[in-house]
């Protein structure tokens, strides 16, 4: 910065400060091609990756997810925690079966979908296995609030065989770790559908077109009526997917409304110190902005 003059000197009494310029005055014809062409370089690599990016997406052979009318899209909007709530009821009547949720605590449903008395009665339905006791053994237990969703398998081996070789991902975290997101995830499972002409599918596979390379061996699991609603909602295969990848989001970002309410908070305080600060400093820098400068020559009487 100091060498492309970026920071002009200013001999006053004393040591030079330097303060920041961006005066191109006094730039040779070399500096400004210099910095000229970085600039350009920089500007054309950042628009090759975004060509490269997109056409690497449109070469893909897997269809792109429709973006949906989510309610918590917008930058300060929350999430439907009715939704949320719902999605947790199909997760426990479909999905868990064979899916985990290793990274969520039954605590963490408490106020946000349900009552501490009501998590702790969905903790207690599942037995975990604890141990080792007094005599060395393991034994198993009602949950509790602090244990975590259990998986359904006791490791990957068993997973694997229950499922033709193919490995169900924990859901803990997949609306992150899937492009798309959530939209991702509705569309995958409302997707399914008969196999093009040229398509050969291996036994336990299914085709499903937003699913890379188009074998998925997840059969399809929501129909209408998969699931069933305590608040009476209809339960379509498309109300299904919607309340399931809505929850599936709150899983990945559980502190998405408490990060969403500070930003309005800190929008809001930092506009009224950004308010303080402008009136002090024009306060404080009037009088010399201000100020007539006059030369009275002293008399040489």
């Amino acid at each position: 910065i100091c060498g492309a003059r970026l920071l002009k000197n200013y001999g006053l009494v004393g040591p030079q400060v330097c303060q920041l310029s961006t005066n191109a005055q006094g730039w040779t014809k070399s500096r400004k091609l210099l910095l000229s062409t970085l600039g350009v370089i920089g500007g054309g690599a950042g628009a090759l990756l975004f060509a490269l990016e997109q056409s690497v997406d449109a070469s893909g052979t897997e269809a792109h997810p429709y973006h949906q009318p989510w309610s918590h899209n917008g930058l300060f909007q929350a999430l439907d925690h009715a939704s949320v709530r719902r999605g947790y009821e199909v997760y426990k009547q479909v999905c868990k079966a064979c899916h985990s949720l290793q990274y969520v605590a039954f605590r963490n449903l408490v106020n946000v979908t349900h009552t501490e008395a009501e998590a702790k009665a969905e903790a207690a339905e599942v037995m975990i296995k604890d141990g080792p006791d007094e005599e060395g053994n393991y034994f198993e237990r009602p949950g509790k609030l602090s244990d975590y969703f259990p998986s359904p398998y006791p490791n990957e081996n068993a997973a694997r065989a229950a499922n033709n070789g193919a490995y169900p991902p924990d859901l803990s975290l997949i609306v992150l770790g899937r492009k798309g997101g959530e939209d991702y995830i509705f569309s995958l499972l409302t997707g399914y559908t008969e196999p093009p002409a040229g398509v050969v599918l291996r036994e336990g596979q299914n085709y499903n077109p937003y699913f890379p390379g188009g074998a998925i061996a997840m059969a399809q699991v929501l129909f209408d009526e998969a699931a069933e609603y305590s608040d009476g909602t209809p339960a379509t295969a498309s109300q299904l997917a919607k309340d399931v990848s809505t929850f599936l989001r709150w899983c990945s970002e559980p502190e998405l409304d408490d990060r969403r309410l500070m930003t309005i908070k800190a929008i809001g305080i930092f506009s009224t110190l950004a308010a303080i600060v402008y009136y002090y400093k024009r306060h404080k820098w009037s009088t010399l902005k201000s100020r007539k400068l006059a030369y009275k020559p002293v008399s040489k009487k």
